[in-house]
């Protein structure tokens, strides 16, 4: 077939410019030319459209839209497959100095796809040989072949078994990357930050609290101070030990801003493995646990009277004898045997001279009063694990009495803590926060007391560590004021459980110029022949005393030199003695009477 050329120039559709030089072709050869022509330029438009989609899509995807789509996260959540592209890590929980308490750890872990198993029993048994701690039966049936496409064998390898899984070359069995949560400090923080389960979702504390902050990476700054933390630790678990008791708690606050910066639970648990610890380690006795305070409320009672004006340091209230209250007596634990001014009631820890205060002040005062001191109330820390409070919703005169001296209303010791900080503030309460305050960020203060009560307040609690059932509380240079109490558990309607009891000191430092509170309770401490009573000022004051000595200069205080007396604001001398009454004193009761309101120590 001939093929001629008639033209040097055409058009290569109708209605373009032809370009010079450009062959025209007839015939059939021709036409099949042009055709091709026509279907390659079809194709490559299909082609530019394919890849303008493509492309459109990826910026879509991986620009304009969040970050995981909710059914694809969904399928890799069920498999537990957490790797993914734009995924955070879980965020880290650190101290107030940047110390890490809870982080993560990259690590291996192994499963199987059963479709593609060859041979599923030989493939349990060769798994079993690697991990002795698995369970063959339980392999050999998730090797099943079935539906499933993957299952879990055994989470977070070490790098030596991940090794040895590779190295047996095992059809179906891979491992992929996951991670692990991990507390630096073991169980230093364990009630505090909690722990997150093995798909790192918080179960309990700061993990739980801040769950959707930590899975979004955020990282989390405590006010804790692990130092600080270190020395309660040490010395509670001492004093556990020494005097054979079944728990011990503490705290300590700032008394300006509310942030804790120490708190210990005893006995406590290792957060990498919460399984294995008892119900009693888990239990959180600072934030959780709530208890009848003794006669460490007396700083509470002490400070409405003088604050409602009832009371002065030298006004007198006759302690000679029982105070009998309908079918109940209240005695004192070491009676005076005569009248006593409102400085001697709080120095002695009188239980009598407490509760004639706190009927003077009437139940209403007392409950308004209760309510300004956060004692109503849950306290707002950032834990899922608080306690609230136990009061009674009828309250009666028999429990306006009984709570002047800590019994009939249960508190968490950090109730106690917040309230004792709120009085020796200038009477400023802040609330109780576990999380770093920013520098300058405002506080929201509740007003509790004026700034004289607290004055007062801090003068008599000076004097009970000088002079009082608090001596060995002291620690020089330091200026320690506080309150020792020694409680009897509660055996519900049964009344209290005789020589069962929670010894406790509550404090401050330095007394001249309030910063910190330092609160101690141990719970059921045994007598011995050092500390035959077991009680607040024999068991729980000689703890406050190291951890101040210890834990002050690590704050920054450092110790002043002359310690005898109360500086600045304080009295330099006690107030003077009540006269003795003209009537002879009656003998204390030994022990109280059936019927009796078991009375607080100390």
């Amino acid at each position: 077939m001939m093929l001629s050329i008639r033209e040097l120039c055409r058009p290569l559709s109708p209605g373009a410019q032809c370009r010079p030089g450009q062959p025209r072709f007839e015939g059939r050869l021709g036409a099949a030319i042009e055709t091709g022509r026509t279907r390659l330029l079809v194709l490559g438009g299909l082609f530019f459209l394919a890849f303008a989609l493509v492309g459109g899509r990826l910026v879509d995807v991986t620009l304009l839209k969040p970050s995981a789509d909710p059914k694809r996260m969904a399928a890799k959540a069920a498999s537990g497959d957490t790797d993914g592209g734009r995924e955070t890590f879980r965020g880290e929980v650190a101290d107030a100095g940047g110390e890490l308490i809870a982080t993560n750890l990259i690590t291996w872990s192994l499963y199987a796809d059963p479709k593609m198993l060859l041979d599923p029993e030989k493939t349990a048994a060769r798994l079993a040989r690697l991990f002795p701690e698995l369970d063959r039966r339980d392999l050999a049936a998730k090797l099943k072949p079935s539906e499933k496409r993957f299952a879990w064998l055994r989470r977070h390898l070490t790098p030596k078994e991940y090794q040895e899984v590779i190295a047996e070359g095992l059809p179906g069995i891979g491992a992929r990357k996951d991670r692990r949560r991990v507390y630096p400090h073991g169980a230093l923080a364990a009630h505090i930050v909690g722990y997150a389960d093995i798909d790192n979702h918080g179960i309990a504390g700061i993990e739980r609290q801040f769950d959707g902050r930590l899975r979004r990476g955020d990282r989390i700054a405590l006010s804790l101070d692990l130092r600080v933390q270190h020395v309660l630790r040490e010395e509670l678990a001492a004093a556990m030990k020494r005097h054979g008791a079944i728990g011990a708690m503490g705290t300590i606050l700032d008394a300006r801003s509310g942030e804790v910066v120490a708190l210990v639970s005893l006995p406590e648990f290792d957060p990498h493995d919460p399984g294995r610890a008892s119900e009693e380690g888990r239990f959180n006795r600072v934030t959780l646990g709530t208890y009848e305070m003794g006669s460490t409320f007396k700083i509470l009672n002490t400070a409405m009277a003088l604050d409602s004006g009832i009371a002065t340091l030298d006004k007198v209230y006759d302690a000679r004898f029982p105070l009998k209250h309908g079918k109940f007596t209240i005695n004192d634990y070491h009676g005076k045997g005569r009248a006593l001014s409102v400085t001697e009631i709080f120095q002695y820890s009188s239980n009598i001279g407490s509760a004639k205060m706190a009927i003077e002040a009437g139940t209403p005062r007392q409950r308004a009063f209760m309510g300004r001191a956060g004692m109503l109330k849950p306290v707002s820390i950032e834990l899922p694990e608080i306690g609230a409070p136990l009061y009674p919703r009828d309250w009666k005169p028999i429990n306006t009495v009984t709570i002047a001296y800590g019994h009939g209303l249960s508190v968490t010791p950090v109730h106690l803590a917040s309230a004792v900080a709120g009085i020796i503030n200038d009477g400023k309460r802040a609330p109780v926060t576990l999380i770093k305050r920013d520098p300058g960020e405002p506080i929201p203060y509740v007003p509790v007391v004026s700034a004289k009560t607290s004055a007062e307040m801090r003068k008599l609690m000076r004097l009970v560590v000088e002079k009082g059932t608090g001596k060995r509380a002291e620690a020089p240079g330091y200026f320690v004021g506080g309150k020792t109490g020694t409680a009897d558990k509660s055996a519900g309607k049964k009344g209290y459980r005789r020589n069962t009891r929670i010894s406790s000191f509550v404090g401050a430092f330095p007394m001249n110029a309030p910063r910190y509170v330092v609160l101690v309770m141990i719970d059921e401490p045994k007598g011995s022949a050092e500390t035959p009573e077991a009680t607040g000022g024999a068991v729980a004051a000689p703890v406050v005393r190291e951890v101040v000595l210890k834990a002050a200069p690590l704050l920054g205080v450092l110790p002043a030199e002359n310690t005898s007396e109360v500086p600045d604001d304080a009295s330099k001398t006690p107030a003077k003695a009540a006269p003795k009454p003209s009537k002879p004193p009656a003998k204390p009761a030994a022990k109280p009477a059936a019927g009796t309101e078991r009375a607080a120590t100390e």
